[in-house]
């Protein structure tokens, strides 16, 4: 061992062993591509998988089943952690890229809720457990295969490879996504969508065959030959406090804020420049992949820098930066990406008047709750539009909206059923009475009296659009009902005509006229106050936004870069896989991987843009604090132990 020790002392690594750092770094790319394609899709996830819910609970939701896939990350660290620690590194690449794969390629086949319902959103959730599983055991095995491999005085050099893995499979998954978007165009939403999930077989064919390739790690096969490979990895890691106290340390102090710092800098800017400033997709991918191409670089950089200053002082400053700069950054994004907004803002206050014990925390994993008293409703037509807002304490039972000297009434679901009821009842009645013959002028009148029933109540009829597809007068509703060759071709018409009347009042009836006319409203103000429906591309300042999203990028290139050879150095041989992989997947699973559901769900509950940066600035703040104090750099830590 102490010979091995000089060898990789004096960076003695030949060529093949350098190979095998690139073969390994490149399936790993691939493995985070499957992994992130999701992250990469939610909103479009959200409206196939999770349609039965109005749009901000299933944009919460479909966060949410992303989120599944980081919860599960521990258990699959433990899991493949002992098995790589027991029977070695190489074998458990391959069944770890193998779930994967499969995992992803049943992603794309899998029908929609529109196809087969809830089995739909359930079939979902566990294939992204199961991904959540195979990455659980990848990282780890990764970054101690590649350590064992490299020369002591460049571990962090050649580690950091390692550690752009995670960026150029988002980066890769982006680019696959821009275009299928440029090649299919609204096709993409509709079904094309699923082309980068079932291009990951190809992929998965490249990976088992490069990790077929590779050799077991020269460390771990000398510890497997002279007898000191351990029999039972998971009580030497967490039953021992000497170990278990080093795993927390590592959690704590290291892997948790770093996790915070690459979700904010990476996922949740892209989240926040689609739904909070509405961006255009396309637009916001393309600055993303953007600062990721400029980015990614300085993970290499740092992590050769650690191995110069140590590992510590480079992550604990990427903390302390984050922590100091998140809100200015993101304030800047805001006045550069949406000026508009920005302005807007700044000018005209939208509040929200309400009880606050008849609003929600609109956060629901689990689809078993209905946000529809009249404060939720407000709230979430709010945030759907991108549209910071403050709450001000009111009367309980009711809410409103103040855009400036406009004020606009919500309405609960509760009250528009009980407003709305007994109209659509005898409304139906009328219209089906008219017959085939009468609807058409029936409807008409009809529509007439709802518009009077809307404005009375303070609103605007936001039912009729020139756009056939999207009309829900009746008068619309019940033509588009008529031309249908089902209904041209009915045995009995006036049975048929039954159904298309049914189904009209429903779309376009009282309690239709009551909600699409709080929309109208609402978006009417909003226009008036300057606030836009969406992101001006004349306006804009890419050039700027691309710097801010690259700063946020550098900073995570500062936690991460050195991170995997600090991990490697904290641990022996014989549990290094075990013990690096549980603090790190916890760190990554739950502290990163949750941040996008709960800064969404903060911002929904607290109407400012900025609030869910609280999240990240809170736990990054915690990380500084235990590392500074508690954690030693390991620099000089000899691993062949």
């Amino acid at each position: 061992m102490a010979n091995t020790s000089v060898g990789h002392a004096q960076g003695d690594i030949d060529q093949g062993k350098a190979m095998v750092v690139f073969a390994s770094s490149l399936g790993t790319v691939f493995e985070w591509y499957d992994f992130y394609l999701y992250g990469s899709l939610a909103a479009i996830i959200a409206k196939q998988f999770f349609s039965g819910v109005n749009e901000t609970a299933g944009f919460i939701f479909a966060l949410a089943a992303f989120a599944a896939g980081f919860i599960v990350r521990p258990f699959g660290a433990l899991v493949f952690g002992r098995l790589g620690d027991l029977v070695g590194r190489k074998y458990t690449f391959l069944i770890t890229i193998l779930i994967m794969g499969l995992s992803t390629f049943g992603v794309g086949l899998l029908p929609t809720y529109a196809a087969i319902g809830i089995a739909a959103p359930v079939i979902l959730v566990l294939l992204r457990i199961l991904q959540g599983l195979a990455l659980g055991g990848e990282y780890g095995g990764a970054a101690t295969y590649v350590a064992e491999h490299a020369p002591d005085n460049k571990r962090g050099l050649y580690t950091s490879w390692i550690q752009t893995t995670a960026t150029l499979g988002l980066f890769l998954s982006l680019l696959v996504i821009l275009g299928c978007r440029t090649y299919f165009g609204p096709e993409f939403d509709t079904w094309a969508w699923r082309i980068p999930f079932l291009l990951s077989a190809i992929l998965l064919a490249i990976s088992v065959w490069i990790r077929l390739k590779l050799n077991e790690s020269p460390v771990f096969q000398k510890m497997k030959e002279e007898g000191k490979a351990s029999k039972a990895p998971l009580t030497e890691a967490f039953a021992n406090w000497g170990n278990l106290k080093i795993v927390i340390l590592a959690l704590l102090g290291l892997t948790a804020g770093q996790a915070v710092v690459w979700y904010t800098g990476q996922f949740y800017a892209l989240f926040f420049l689609t739904q909070t400033l509405k961006v255009d997709p396309v637009s916001a991918n393309l600055w993303i992949a953007a600062s990721l191409a400029l980015g990614t670089p300085f993970f290499i950089f740092f992590g050769w820098l650690s191995d110069k200053i140590g590992r510590k002082p480079i992550i604990m400053l990427g903390c302390f930066l984050a922590v100091a700069s998140y809100f200015t950054i993101f304030e800047q994004i805001t006045k550069n990406a949406n000026p508009a907004l920005y302005d807007a803002m700044a000018k005209s206050q939208v509040t929200v008047v309400a009880d606050n014990k008849d609003c929600s925390f609109q956060f629901n994993p689990v689809g078993t709750s209905k946000f529809t008293s009249a404060c939720d409703i407000a709230k979430t037509a709010l945030v759907k539009a991108g549209v910071p807002y403050v709450n001000v304490a009111g009367p309980a039972g009711s809410a409103q909206v103040k855009i400036g000297d406009v004020t606009i009434p919500s309405f609960s679901a509760a009250q528009v059923a009980e407003q709305s009821k007994a109209k659509n009842e005898e409304l139906a009645a009328s219209l089906k009475a008219a017959g085939v013959e009468g609807v058409a002028a029936a409807a008409a009148a009809a529509d007439t009296a709802i518009g009077e029933f809307v404005t009375a109540a303070g609103l605007k009829d936001g039912r009729h659009n020139d756009d056939p597809t999207k009309d829900k007068s009746l008068a619309g509703l019940i033509a588009a009902g008529m031309s249908t060759e089902a209904f041209k071709t009915a045995a009995d018409p006036a049975a048929a005509l039954g159904g298309v009347v049914d189904s009209a009042v429903k779309a376009g009836g009282f309690g239709a006229g009551l909600n699409e006319g709080f929309n109208a409203a609402l978006g009417s103000a909003l226009k008036a106050a300057g606030y836009p429906a969406k992101a001006d591309p004349a306006k804009w300042n890419a050039p700027m936004v691309i710097f801010l999203l690259w700063l946020l990028v550098l900073l995570v290139t500062m936690v991460y870069g050195p991170i995997a050879a600090m991990l490697v150095e904290m641990f022996p041989t014989r549990i290094r896989y075990s013990s690096m992989s549980l603090p790190y997947h916890i760190g990554n699973g739950w502290f990163g991987g949750l941040l996008p559901t709960f800064a969404f769900a903060i911002v929904a509950a607290t109407g400012n843009i900025y609030s869910g940066l609280w999240y990240p600035i809170i736990i990054a703040g915690m990380t500084l604090v235990i590392g500074m104090l508690f954690v030693k750099d390991t620099r000089n830590v000899d691993i062949h132990r």
